[in-house]
């Protein structure tokens, strides 16, 4: 699975940060600690990112959702 942020041109390298971490799954807290920022300081980030709007594609193949088999998505 790959995620994809459309837009993300609009957020600051520290937006795309966060994104990229909440969008997988990551909370509040284990973002902050892992950037070494607070709290407060991701959901202004998130925030900020949110209103500038982007998108999240995630790619799927269709063989992970058991729709192909590996021979039908290289042929």
């Amino acid at each position: 699975m790959q995620i994809e942020i459309r837009g993300a041109e609009k957020l600051s390298f520290r937006e795309r940060q966060v994104v990229t971490l909440k969008e997988m799954g990551y909370k509040n807290e284990s973002i902050a600690q892992r950037l070494n920022i607070s709290v407060s300081t991701v959901t202004t980030l998130f925030n900020r990112a949110r209103n500038k709007g982007y998108q999240v594609v995630i790619v799927i193949p269709g063989s992970a959702m058991g729709l192909f088999g590996v021979e039908d998505e290289e042929g």
